[in-house]
């Protein structure tokens, strides 16, 4: 008797899902409650069971887009076929693999499951995998990594065994979610021994390091789809590692082969259709995130954008004369940001409304300055805090934005170091930005942009002179924050930078 198995309800509000991995093949035997395939939402991924024991009979395939309800794969009943199918498979199996570590090792399996990251998160994307299924790892070795939406974490092993990977680069998973096993025991290294010869070699060509010059998976199918040898890419990545960033940048050279080697003769459209290849990449998590809060914040708030110009000329002679002083007191470089952070915390408690927030229907005022400062990475932009800003020197700033920098661009923030910022500086100039209007970064009321500083004429004392000047934006929300009180905060950041002596004595 042949038992349906549908998908099921996953929420109120989700019509239809996409199959993920199946974990067994057509005609395979499963027993009641072993899994089956995973689920994918667009909002979580979800496990389905079998219902009842039998062979599987599947109806749809990794991918798919089905309706909720619908009959994805059969179970054909029978306790008969149930015994005969794993007795029979049990011989070919044992002579296939001999020395699989299942065989050889009595330990149970120990489950790696995606660990808490944060109150407010509830699943992860996995990150590039630094090992592969059958690969022996020791504990605390490096497994993947995990991204939220806010931060990027690793991924470690618990114990020593070989790795069987239940889930693939770029699946997004829930809290708890099962990703991988690790199978304990001695012997793991029998199954490792044959294999482990290639890797031996490689290892004691790169000076006994085996990360050095090995593709992760992603990168991998990359400069396989690609035709480039992975010998010839100069990885980035741990040790040596070549990253999924290497691979694409690596595509390019192959790219242009086939269009060099083409005769002359070839038609002129079809040697431009090789060059006009697509590539599609599924968005990170962190991606999505960014994308949806700056969609909200441009539906949900009276955004309006103030500008006003700056002459640096004071602060670039005030840094030329103490730069090397500086340095040589503080082992730091003295940058425009710390000038820019003094001034915008003195503004803002002069302008409190600019320093506060929305909830509900009250206004939450701050009495201290947390200055986000947005800063990109190659995973996209993320705005970690400097907290406590106004009570802190310039080389404690400047220490603070380099610390915070490193570790953004490495991967390493925490969440709550990229936690309650009250007012956010981003800096457009770095990149060579003119002019923009900068969205506000929720739930914050207002945020400037800087630009590049650029000699201009401009009239001083009855006279032209040319100056080094630089815009400035301030997006702010015009619920809470009126055009006097805007205006009258960008004049006074304008006002303490043009006479830095100022922000020194605080008046």
């Amino acid at each position: 008797m042949a038992f349906d198995v549908k998908v099921p309800t996953v929420g109120e509000s989700i019509a239809e899902v996409t199959i993920g991995r199946w974990n067994k093949k057509d005609g395979d035997f499963v027993n009641e409650n072993e899994l089956i395939c995973e689920i994918e939402s667009d909002k979580a991924t979800f496990e389905l069971n079998a219902e009842k024991s039998g062979i599987l009979k599947l109806k749809a395939k990794e991918g798919d887009t089905v309706a909720v309800g619908s009959v994805i794969c059969s179970i054909e009943e029978g306790a008969g076929s149930g015994a005969s199918k794993p007795a029979a498979a049990a011989a070919p199996a044992a002579a296939a693999a001999p020395s699989a570590p299942a065989a050889a090792s009595n330990a149970a399996p120990i489950e790696v499951k995606i660990p808490a990251v944060g109150e407010s998160i509830a699943e992860v994307t996995l990150g590039a995998f630094s090992v592969k299924s059958g690969d022996v790892i020791n504990a605390e070795d490096l497994i993947c990594e995990i991204e939220s939406d806010k931060a990027t974490f690793e991924l470690r092993a618990e114990t020593a065994g070989v790795v069987e990977l239940l889930a693939k680069q770029g699946d997004t998973v829930a809290i708890g979610t099962v990703v991988c096993k690790i199978i304990p025991g001695a012997g793991g290294a029998a199954k490792a021994s044959a294999p482990a010869s290639a890797p031996a070699a490689a290892a004691s060509a790169s000076g006994g390091n085996y990360a050095a010059g090995h593709a992760s998976p992603a990168a991998g199918k990359i400069l396989n789809e690609k035709g480039v040898d992975a010998a010839a890419v100069a990885g980035t990545g741990k040790d040596g590692r070549i990253t999924k960033e290497d691979a694409v940048k690596a595509s390019a050279a192959p790219a242009a082969k086939p269009a060099a080697a083409s005769a002359p003769s070839a038609p002129a459209a079809k040697a431009g259709a090789a060059g006009r290849a697509d590539d599609r990449q599924k968005m990170t998590s962190l991606r999505k995130t960014i994308a949806r809060r700056l969609v909200a914040v441009k539906n949900e708030t009276a955004m309006l954008t103030t500008f006003n110009e700056v002459d640096m000329k004071p602060v670039m002679d005030m840094r030329s004369k103490y730069k090397d002083t500086f340095k040589e007191k503080y082992g730091i470089g003295l940058g425009f940001m710390s000038f820019f952070t003094k001034a915008v915390c003195m503004a803002l408690q002069e302008y409190p409304a600019v320093n506060a927030y929305i909830d509900g229907d009250e206004i939450v005022y701050h009495n201290y300055c947390d200055v986000s400062v947005a800063v990109s990475t190659p995973k996209g932009l993320v705005v970690p805090v400097i907290r406590n800003a106004e009570n802190m020197n310039f080389n404690e700033i400047e220490a603070e934005i380099v610390r915070l920098a490193t570790r953004a661009r490495d991967g390493k923030l925490s969440i709550d170091e990229m936690s309650g910022g009250t007012f956010t500086i981003t800096n457009g100039g770095i990149f060579g930005s003119m002019l923009s209007t900068p969205i506000i970064n929720s739930p914050q009321s207002a945020i400037l942009g800087m630009h590049n500083i650029v000699e201009r004429p401009v009239a001083v004392g009855g006279q032209v002179v040319i100056r080094p000047i630089m815009y400035l934006a301030l997006s702010y929300d015009h619920r809470i924050i009126d055009g006097r009180e805007s205006v009258g905060f960008l004049v006074r950041v304008k006002q303490l930078l043009e006479d830095p002596s100022r922000l020194l004595l605080g008046v």
